[in-house]
């Protein structure tokens, strides 16, 4: 698996450098361990409900890393997968989580990472806005998977403005196997949103009390709007808070809009040859 930090440049895709029997044994049982904990249906975004099977859920893919982590991703192309960058940080391998016909568990390669250029970590720890955006391009396209139109929010963007966001996270915090399945949740914009981070809030509890949000594994995870011609990916999931800002889940759910990256994202995924 190669990385790209560096501003994309015309040139033909890299080789692959990951094969399934090149992968150390210990990293390929964590792989697989990751899978099967996904494997059993369950819930996610925390308070979500199940979308329709041909709606946003088709192109949600998880992410497992070779560290044990799992991720939410976007199928934005046949072959390449939007997502965060601090979920496919340096130093791990990652895989994509299929399924075949018969609902096993499968393990797609993941060919090439490319991080945003202008990422930076403490900056997101710190629910600070930064360019928290990834791409991940697969050897093979996942089994009856489709891809989502990406775009940018409608600005100005107005506290109050409805998004829809979803992802394969727990619904209990701490508790793996409390996550796998998609699930998506209307939120509304709080605070002061703009084109460098939004916030999002239970329109119900308003981040006050426990309410719908996301919460581990749903990082990375596609951020929608309604547009005349249907649901556009606009933002992805960047971390979450409890109620009041404390740790945890169901308060804030802190959101990377693409407005600044858009560009990128599409210059880079053309450079892998996909057409957006």
């Amino acid at each position: 698996m190669r990385y790209r930090q560096e501003p994309v440049r015309s040139r033909p895709p890299p080789s692959p450098m990951l094969t399934p029997n090149r992968v150390p044994m210990k990293k390929l049982a964590t792989f697989i361990a990751a899978a099967l904990l996904l494997a059993a249906p369950a819930h996610a975004i925390v308070g979500g409900g199940t979308p329709q099977a041909d709606g946003v859920a088709r192109a949600v893919v998880t992410i497992v890393g070779s560290r044990g982590n799992f991720c939410t991703g976007s199928l934005i192309a046949p072959r390449v997968v939007l997502t965060v960058a601090h979920c496919v940080q340096p130093g791990a391998d990652y895989k994509i989580v299929d399924r075949g016909a018969d609902g096993a568990p499968q393990l797609l390669n993941v060919r090439t990472v490319a991080i945003h250029p202008n990422f930076n970590m403490q900056a997101m720890q710190a629910h600070r806005a930064t360019a928290d955006v990834a791409l991940l391009q697969l050897e093979i396209p996942p089994k009856g998977k489709s891809t989502v139109t990406v775009g940018t929010p409608t600005i100005p963007i107005q506290v109050g403005s409805r998004f829809v966001v979803a992802g394969i996270g727990v619904t209990v915090r701490g508790d793996g196997k409390s996550g796998g399945t998609t699930r998506a949740a209307g939120l509304v914009a709080t605070g002061q949103p703009g084109t460098l981070q939004i916030r999002l809030v239970d329109p119900v509890t308003n981040g006050v009390r426990d309410g719908i949000g996301a919460c581990t594994g749903d990082s990375g995870g596609p951020v929608f709007e309604d547009k005349p011609n249907g649901p556009v990916l606009v933002g992805l999931i960047s971390w979450s808070t409890g109620p009041n800002g404390a740790a945890g889940c169901g308060g804030l759910t802190g959101v990377t809009p693409l407005t600044l990256y858009r560009d990128w994202i599409l210059q880079t995924a053309r450079s892998w040859g996909a057409g957006l």
